[in-house]
């Protein structure tokens, strides 16, 4: 490093703090230069808004940013890898993700950061902010928590409701994998799938795989196999148990066509690749140190489908490749929750994607001579200008689709 080559960190603090600290600001979005405007904008114009409103809440959508609004929220608890820092230490990060809201589906965002002594002070925090937003994005927020959190949110507010660390990375996980079983001439249903961590991302995605058609998925943690009749889990995975003589990492990989690891760097010793099936599949999704590096993952098995979730290796599986759409289409539907069904189309729109002929700009974008569907790309790049519609309006979709049945169901 020299004097005139700055450290990252130094480069990274910088961009935070010049030329105005933070990521964000407010824009009016209405003109405000003229006297007639201002009696317009604020008082007394700004009555007739009020008055629609007090009398249709529904109007809310017509005369205010409710309808393109998301709180992301957090109280610190479980931020990047970093660990529980705090809701201010988590500012930075929030706001980044409103950046990514913006970018990518022209989302506004308000950042939030909870200083609650309390999961139920967290939650009634949030349940009386409600009302300003269209949609809530949790985030960074520590498991057991983080299920009960979203549980009772979903319970009591009538907008979505999204646990991005759960929910977002189990979208994107399925659609890569939906492609590299594809790749490996294997099916989900048929698939022996392991997961190498049970927390909030790995049983998240587990329940949508299951949702997907998937049966013979094995959980596994830090103490071993999770199987029925386990004591001293949480009552979270029960679902999740399953019968199996299998104990360990080494016993639930043999013969397996899948691992999936949301754990810890360097947990998957390269040993226990080569007792998977052949053709297998690895994403190992630790960040930003992966369960195993692709090199010694090839090494062992020169016949796998990779991803990680760093983008200096292919297949990166990245949660902007599905927040900002899965929140597009349900504002766009004016969806009351996010539902399996929402995530489930979100993931088969991004894995169609994949499979077609990478536009210029997205070679560009990332220094590309060529792109095509196969072992090294199984899952869309993240500037891929395609991504808000057909990810969007998959998940409008089903949203819409959804509420016609239960509008059908109900007479309403």
């Amino acid at each position: 490093m020299t004097d005139n080559q700055p450290s990252y960190k130094q480069r990274a603090l910088d961009y935070h703090e010049f030329p105005r600290p933070g990521k964000l600001s407010v824009e009016s979005s209405k003109a405000c230069a003229t006297g007639a405007e201002l009696s317009l904008a604020y008082t007394p114009g700004v009555a007739e808004p009020v008055r629609e409103i007090h009398r249709d809440p529904e109007t809310a959508y017509r005369y205010t940013n409710k309808g393109n609004l998301v709180a992301v929220i957090t109280d610190g608890t479980a931020v990047l890898g970093l660990g529980n820092v705090g809701p201010l230490a988590s500012k930075p990060v929030m706001e980044g993700k409103a950046v990514l809201f913006k970018r990518f589906a022209d989302i506004d965002v308000f950042d939030i950061e909870v200083d609650a002594p309390s999961v139920e002070s967290f939650i009634e925090t949030v349940v009386n902010i409600a009302p300003t937003f269209g949609g809530i994005n949790l985030e960074d927020i520590a498991a057991p928590h983080c299920f009960r959190i979203e549980r009772e949110l979903r319970q009591r507010l009538n907008i979505p409701v999204f646990h991005d660390d759960q929910h977002g990375t189990a979208v994107v996980i399925c659609a890569a994998l939906i492609n590299a079983l594809a790749l490996q001439e294997k099916t989900l249903a048929k698939a022996k799938i392991v997961f190498l961590g049970a927390g909030a991302a790995g049983m998240a995605t587990a329940r949508l795989l299951k949702a997907m058609g998937a049966s013979d998925i094995t959980l596994v943690n830090k103490s071993g196999v999770l199987f029925k009749g386990i004591s001293g889990v949480s009552e979270e995975v029960s679902d999740l148990l399953r019968n199996t003589t299998d104990r360990t990492l080494a016993d639930a990989m043999i013969g397996a066509d899948v691992f999936i690891g949301v754990s810890a760097a360097n947990a998957l010793p390269p040993e226990l690749l080569k007792t998977m099936a052949a053709k297998p599949v690895v994403f190992a999704l630790a960040n930003p140190d992966p369960e195993i590096l692709p090199d010694l993952a090839k090494a062992a098995r020169d016949d796998l489908v990779m991803a990680t979730g760093r983008s200096d290796f292919p297949n990166q599986v990245n949660n902007a490749l599905c927040f900002p759409y899965l929140f597009r289409g349900a504002l766009d539907a004016k969806a009351p929750q996010v539902s399996e069904a929402m995530q489930i189309a979100a993931a088969h729109a991004l894995a169609e994607l994949a499979r077609e002929p990478v536009p210029d700009s997205v070679l560009e974008a990332y220094d590309l001579d060529t792109l095509t569907f196969g072992p090294d790309y199984i899952i869309p790049k993240p500037f891929d200008p395609r991504l808000l519609k057909r990810v969007s309006e998959a998940v409008c979709d089903a949203s819409l689709q959804e509420q016609a049945m239960l509008a059908q169901k109900t007479g309403s």
